[in-house]
C-alpha cells in the first residue's frame, strides 16, 4: 500500500462507480460514489466478484523488464511515483503521479464499436509547492480504446491521454514522466538507482487473512530524478529522488479494515523505510500491518518490519476545512531492532486530494537517529479512511448554494 498504497487507494478509488460510468466515460464526467451507511468505505469499494481473474496466492518469480509492464489477468494494477525535488537555490516541491489500470470484466467481450473496452485507466497527479504553500491535485479517467490509455512492457510505456511514463530510449531506463494541468506541469527523467526490492514473502504481499487477499508488490526506493516543474506559469529546473511502487492484484482488504497510514521515507544515511499501518474500525492496527527497511547500497539485505517491531505514535492532527476529516499530522516512528527513532512531519499541512475518494497524500520531512547517529530525510505519507466523502460534498454544495447531487466532483 507489505501493503502498498497503490493496492489500497488504487482498488478503492478505481472500482468506485467505474462499471456504471464506462459506457459514457469522459475526462470531465462526474462518477457515482459507492457508499455504505452514508460514508464511502474501503470494504464497500473492495467488493465485487473475483471470479475469472487471476489471484495472488503464492510467491512467484519476478522478471524484468517484463514485470514493469501490465498484468491484465488481474483485476487491478498501478504504477505509483512520488518524489521530493529542489531547485538549485533550494525551492522545494513534492509530486505524486499515479496511473491505475482496472478491469471491468475478466475477459474482453467482442464489440462492434472501436470504443468498446473491458479496461479503464485512472490517473492522479499532484504537485506540492512547499515554499509557495500551494497544493495542486487532479484526477482523470479514460478507457483502453483508440489509444487513449494503456501500457506496454518493452519499451516501458504507461499512459492516460497526455499523462505518461515512457522509456526515454531503447532500454527501460531512464524513464520519462510527463503530466500537466492548467496550473502545473511535471517533466522528469528517472534513473533506476537501487534495484527493485520485493515486499512480503518474495513479492507476495498478504493484505488480510483470506487466501488470495494479496498482491504482487515491489518498489524502487531511491531513483535519481531531474527535470522541470511548472507552477502558475513559471518553470523551475529541479533535481531530487523519486520512489516507485508497482502492484497488481484481484482482491485485498478484509471487511474490518477501513483505512491505512502508509510511509515511504528516504533517510540521509542512504537507507529507506516503507511502513503501512492498516486500521480496524475501532482504530486499532491490523496484524497484517508491515514494512521494509532497505539499507544503504552495498550494506546488506533489506529487513522486514512487522507490526510488533514498529511503535507508531501520533503527535499531532490536522482537520480538513473541506471534508471535515481529521488526519494524523505528525508521528514518532521507533524500530528498536534497527536503532531507528524518527519524527515525521508534513511539509505542508493541507495535502488532501479532493478526488473521487478523498485521501491525504503529501511530502514530509523527518529527523531523528539511526544506530545513535543523527539522520534527516524526505518522504511521502498516504492517509486513507479519515474523511466522510458524503459529508464533505454536502458542505461543499451548501457553500456553493447548489443541491448535493450537483456538487462539482473535481475531476479533470
Amino acid at each position: 500500500m507489505s501493503n502498498g498504497r497503490g493496492l489500497l487507494v488504487g482498488t478503492a478509488v478505481v472500482l468506485v462507480g467505474l462499471a456504471a460510468a464506462v459506457v459514457a466515460l469522459t475526462r470531465e464526467q462526474p462518477l457515482p460514489a459507492l457508499r455504505q451507511g452514508g460514508t464511502l468505505t474501503v470494504a464497500g469499494a473492495m467488493s465485487g466478484s473475483t471470479e475469472g481473474y487471476a489471484r495472488a496466492v503464492e510467491p512467484r518469480d519476478f522478471h524484468f523488464p517484463q514485470d514493469h509492464g501490465p498484468h491484465p489477468e488481474y483485476r487491478t494494477e498501478w504504477w505509483y511515483w512520488t518524489g521530493n525535488l529542489e531547485t538549485e537555490d533550494g525551492r522545494a516541491f513534492g509530486y505524486q503521479f499515479t496511473l491505475f489500470r482496472n478491469a471491468l470484466a475478466p475477459k474482453a467481450t467482442p464489440r462492434d464499436s472501436a470504443w468498446g473496452t473491458s479496461q479503464v485507466y485512472m490517473g492522479h497527479f499532484t504537485v506540492t509547492d512547499v515554499d509557495g504553500g500551494g497544493f495542486h491535485a487532479s484526477e482523470r479517467f479514460s478507457r483502453v480504446a483508440l489509444g487513449l490509455s494503456g501500457a506496454t512492457a518493452q519499451p516501458l510505456k504507461v499512459w492516460l491521454e497526455d499523462w505518461e511514463a515512457v522509456s526515454a530510449g531503447p532500454s527501460t531506463w531512464p524513464l520519462r514522466l510527463r503530466a500537466q494541468t492548467d496550473t502545473v506541469a511535471l517533466e522528469l527523467l528517472l534513473e533506476p538507482g537501487k534495484p527493485p526490492v520485493l515486499h512480503g514473502e518474495r513479492g507476495l504481499s498478504q493484505k488480510s487473512a483470506e487466501r488470495g487477499n494479496a498482491s504482487y508488490y515491489y518498489s524502487m526506493t531511491r531513483m535519481p530524478s531531474r527535470g522541470t516543474v511548472r507552477v502558475d506559469g513559471r518553470t523551475y529546473p529541479v533535481t531530487g529522488h523519486s520512489w516507485m511502487d508497482r502492484e497488481w492484484s484481484t482482491s485485498a482488504l478484509g471487511a474490518d479494515q477501513v483505512g491505512w497510514d502508509w510511509f515511504s521515507l528516504q533517510l540521509s544515511d542512504g537507507s529507506e523505510l516503507m511502513y503501512y499501518q492498516l486500521r480496524h474500525r475501532d482504530g486499532s492496527p491490523d496484524a497484517f500491518s508491515s514494512g521494509l527497511w532497505v539499507p544503504p547500497e552495498g550494506a546488506g539485505e533489506a529487513v522486514h518490519v512487522g507490526r510488533d517491531d514498529m511503535k507508531l505514535t501520533v503527535l499531532d492532527t490536522w482537520k480538513s476545512p473541506r471534508s471535515g476529516g481529521e488526519y494524523p499530522s505528525r508521528w514518532r516512528m521507533q524500530v528498536e531492532s534497527l536503532g531507528l527513532d524518527l519524527t515525521v512531519t508534513p511539509r505542508l499541512a493541507d495535502q488532501e486530494l479532493p478526488v473521487t475518494v478523498r485521501y491525504w497524500e503529501g511530502t514530509v520531512g523527518l529527523e531523528g537517529t539511526r544506530a545513535g547517529q543523527p539522520v534527516t530525510g524526505r518522504g511521502y505519507v498516504e492517509l486513507t479512511g479519515y474523511a466522510d466523502t458524503q459529508g464533505a460534498r454536502r458542505r461543499e454544495s451548501q457553500a456553493r448554494g447548489t443541491p448535493d447531487a450537483e456538487a462539482p466532483r473535481n475531476i479533470r
